[in-house]
């Protein structure tokens, strides 16, 4: 249920194959049937070079490993490519089973968590797309890209990756202000990069990993790479980890967080490698709360006005499933602000 007036269902698009989208013929085909421009209706893409943009560029980190019978996120790249203004019809589309490119225009509200099916690319046009009120829902899905959104005041999770769902990219998005969780990774999910996102004004920022009780499902997955966020005066979770390894936290900005930056929990393996962490008490946690101890390694960290932080045991390297070059983490401050969030893909 959505807070905007029912519209008219779009009519659905006939399925184009995998075998058509290498052959080249999906935008082709795309445009020639997309429902025309109109009132509550979605409408075909015009731009020849947002199209170029969203099909050439790539997850990196633990999205882009081949895995699980993908070779990597790719979202709806070469399928249909549709415009949405309004809620009824953004998430008529989220809920078909085809591939699509859903290009989010102006202000949406939803309420609660709402389901996006697999093979899917979410994007925001300019930098005023915004998804309010509710969030998005990923229940055994796989191969979903979500960029250039701003999520704000959701009712539960801003994002919520369960139930082995993998090969997901959340990028250069901006989230504030949710009830629960703004980003949660739980129940066995795999396969996940979150870059170049601003967190702001909210608490329980990051989850990775449902509860203390829940090993039996996530040990053995959970696998997440975070770089180029900017952690903003956010209190806590950044991410807070159960049972995952491992999960490469690279090149973030850490400013202001009251409670703590990094926590690895119940045997988790974190590797918190040349993050920029700033006025934060307790940059690393091994254990938190109730939660058992986790392994933690850091190297190249820079700490200003910051408490010691906890480390123990040894990590898999990330290395083992993906190549990446770190930037200079002294250079974080000036270049992760500048570069995260909407409008700037």
């Amino acid at each position: 249920m959505t807070g905007t007036p029912h519209t008219p269902r779009p009519p659905r698009l006939p399925r184009i194959s995998r075998r058509g989208l290498l052959a080249g013929t999906a935008a082709s085909a795309a445009s020639a049937v997309l429902p025309a421009a109109g009132a509550g209706r979605a409408r075909a893409a015009a731009d020849p070079a947002r199209l170029a943009a969203v099909a050439t560029q790539s997850a990196d980190g633990f999205a882009g490993v081949s895995a699980l019978g993908l070779t990597g996120t790719t979202g709806g790249a070469g399928a249909p490519v549709v415009t949405v203004t309004d809620a009824d019809t953004f998430l008529d589309y989220c809920d078909r089973n085809e591939p699509y490119v859903i290009q989010v225009a102006g202000t949406l509200r939803i309420t609660s968590k709402q389901g996006v099916r697999s093979n899917k690319t979410i994007i925001g046009l300019g930098a005023d797309a915004e998804i309010t009120g509710g969030g998005l829902d990923l229940y055994r899905r796989h191969n979903v890209i979500i960029r250039n959104l701003r999520f704000t005041d959701a009712e539960d999770d801003a994002i919520s990756i369960q139930q082995s769902s993998h090969h997901v990219w959340i990028d250069h998005c901006e989230f504030s202000s949710g009830a629960d969780g703004l980003i949660d990774i739980v129940r066995g999910a795999d396969y996940v990069t979150v870059s170049w996102n601003h967190f702001h004004d909210h608490s329980k920022t990051m989850l990775i990993g449902h509860s203390d009780a829940n090993g039996s499902q996530d040990r053995g997955t959970l696998r997440v790479t975070f770089h180029h966020n900017f952690f903003d005066g956010t209190d806590q979770r950044h991410p807070r980890v159960r049972f995952a390894e491992p999960v490469h936290v690279y090149n973030n900005y850490f400013r202001n967080n009251r409670l703590y930056g990094v926590a690895s929990t119940e045997d988790a393996g974190v590797l918190v490698e040349a993050n920029y962490f700033e006025n934060v008490a307790h940059p690393i946690y091994s254990g938190y709360d109730d939660s058992g101890p986790g392994r933690v390694v850091e190297r190249g960290n820079v700490y200003v006005d910051c408490g010691q932080p906890q480390t123990l045991g040894t990590v898999v390297e990330p290395r083992t499933y993906y190549a990446y070059s770190p930037d200079p983490a002294a250079s974080l401050p000036s270049i992760v602000p500048a570069g995260v969030g909407v409008g700037r893909i």
